[in-house]
Order: C-alpha cells, then sequence, then structure tokens
C-alpha cells in the first residue's frame, strides 16, 4: 500500500502534460468505478449507501471529485515531490477539526506538535517561495483539507455503511461530475504511450485494486495501524519524483518531511490513561 499509494503523484504529473485535469479524473474515476460496481453490487453493498445519499455526496466530493482536481492542476505548477510531502500535513487539519467538532481539549502536546508540523511544512517549500506557484501551494492547501475532512464525514455519516459500497458510489459520483467537463476537454491527438500507462496505472491499481486491498488491510491489521501507510507515501513519491523525473529535492524538503512526521505523531498521539486495578 505503501508504495501503491506512493506513485500516484508521479503518474498524475506525467499524465496532465497531455491530458487536462477534468479529463484525468473523469477516467480515473470512471475505470475505478467500472470495475468495483459489479463487485459491490454482488456483495449487496449499494442499497444501503445509496439510502444515505446526502452525506455520500458530501463525501464523494470532499475526499474524491474537489482534491483530484486540485492536485492534478496543481501539478501542472509544483513538482510531484512537493505535493507528495506537502500532503503529510493532512493530520494536522485532522487534529483541528477534531478539536472543533468534538470540543477536545487542545493541550500543550498537540500544540507543540503543531508548531513543529507547521515549521516542517516551511521547510518543505522554503523559505524563498518566490520561484514556487502560489497558485499551485494554494491548490495544495484545499487538497490537505479535502483529504483530512473527507474521513472525519466517513467516520461521523457514513461509518456504519459497507467501506466497498461507499467508495464505488463516490467513485461513480465523481465521475458523472466531471462527465460534461470532459466532454468538451478530449484532447485532439491521441495522448502518447507514457501518458496512457499513467492513466492506466493510476485508475487500475492506484485506484481500483488500491481501494479493495485497503480495506482488506483494515480488516488484517485494523483501522488505527492501516493509517501507518500515510507516513510513507510521501516518501515513496518523493523518491520517485527525483529518480524518475529528475525533480529537484533539497535539504530543507528532507527535513521538513522529517518535522511534519514528527509533528503528526506528537499531535495526534492518545494521551495515557492511568489504569486501576480492580480490588
Amino acid at each position: 500500500m505503501c508504495v501503491i499509494w506512493g506513485i500516484p503523484y508521479l503518474l498524475i504529473r506525467v499524465a496532465v502534460r497531455e491530458v487536462s485535469p477534468a479529463m484525468l479524473v473523469f477516467v480515473r474515476s470512471g475505470a475505478a468505478a467500472l470495475a468495483l460496481l459489479p463487485l459491490a453490487a454482488a456483495r449487496d453493498e449499494l442499497v444501503p449507501v445509496l439510502r444515505r445519499w446526502a452525506p455520500l455526496l458530501a463525501f464523494a466530493m470532499i475526499e474524491i471529485a474537489i482534491p483530484w482536481i486540485l492536485l492534478s492542476s496543481a501539478e501542472r505548477r509544483v513538482s510531484s515531490s512537493l505535493a507528495a510531502l506537502l500532503i503529510a500535513a493532512t493530520p494536522f487539519v485532522g487534529v483541528a477539526l477534531a478539536a472543533a467538532t468534538r470540543g477536545e481539549r487542545f493541550g500543550t502536546r498537540r500544540l507543540g506538535g503543531l508548531l513543529v508540523g507547521i515549521v516542517g511544512v516551511g521547510a518543505i517549500v522554503g523559505l524563498d517561495i518566490s520561484h514556487t506557484s502560489k497558485v499551485g501551494l494554494a491548490e495544495m492547501a484545499g487538497v490537505v483539507v479535502g483529504y483530512a475532512t473527507g474521513p472525519w464525514l466517513l467516520h461521523r455519516y457514513l461509518d456504519d455503511l459497507p467501506s466497498l459500497g461507499v467508495i464505488a458510489a463516490s467513485l461513480t459520483i465523481s465521475a458523472l461530475v466531471y462527465a460534461p467537463i470532459a466532454a468538451f476537454q478530449i484532447p485532439s491527438a491521441v495522448p502518447s504511450g507514457r501518458v496512457l500507462a499513467s492513466i492506466v496505472v493510476l485508475a487500475a491499481v492506484c485506484t481500483a485494486i488500491a481501494f479493495v486491498l485497503f480495506f482488506q488491510l483494515i480488516a488484517e491489521a485494523g483501522p488505527v495501524r492501516a493509517t501507518v501507510i500515510t507516513y510513507v507515501n510521501p516518501a515513496v513519491a518523493a523518491i520517485l519524483g527525483v529518480a524518475v523525473l529528475s525533480e529537484r529535492f533539497t535539504v530543507g524538503m528532507g527535513a521538513g518531511f522529517v518535522l511534519v512526521l514528527a509533528g503528526s505523531v506528537i499531535a495526534t498521539a492518545r494521551a495515557r490513561q492511568t489504569v486501576v486495578a480492580e480490588p
């Protein structure tokens, strides 16, 4: 899973050179939906999900449709390595969201973790951002917010529904949203083999197969341990960006990534509770 969800940044960077972001999102979500819908229908997991259409629509837009278009657009302006490393800041938004909605205490430990993470994000971007696209950074900020808010919506409103049905339906909604836009953005020429291969791998491996494997991972290791992969994905993406696309990787990006990981661990760690033994 660390590899499968670490390579989409590279594939998106390659694909958007010849395909519009909307077309890429449409093909990716549509192809994955076609693969997962029959499986979800065979398990009778679609009807219960569709009955709760309002939160499902909100989840599909916030977790898939909006972040994917922003990420695809951002990777036209920033490197795949930078985009992936910035995604590592997602847990900070999740912590802030939990504190705001659940009334959780924002103690010294969490505040310290957030401060460490902010310093790390600053190091990743660089103190001198004059050569970094401001639009691209703003789009990445939107991706981070979406990736943090989506799981919160899922846990609060859709947690009791079949996971495969939720994902299959969400991908279908995303494809339907971008279908009319993609219809007017069909490439004038057939994309190169490299781009076509990137789109196929992105849709089949990094979306359809990835979600099925992730559900199996959750069943095997539990939801908490399964999320550990989110700390490794950006590193895989950064390595691929440098090795395959010859992207620039600075000492600040490496040090910043370490600080972001440290801050995430500090900010999201559960407080220790004293256990009193029964007499």
